[in-house]
């Protein structure tokens, strides 16, 4: 039992790390989506 012990705490380092990971790509992906929608109203609000 005392192998499960350690072998559960080298798993929060993982998720820690892999949510690093996740925080980063929904930001690129949030900037990535507000540019968009930016450059989309300004070319509208160029037309007229």
């Amino acid at each position: 039992m005392a192998q499960a012990k350690l072998k559960a705490k080298p798993k929060k380092d993982e998720e820690s790390a892999s949510l690093k990971g996740t925080m980063a790509s929904v930001a690129f992906l949030g900037i990535f989506i507000i540019v968009t929608w930016l450059s989309v109203y300004f070319l509208f609000v160029n037309r007229f």
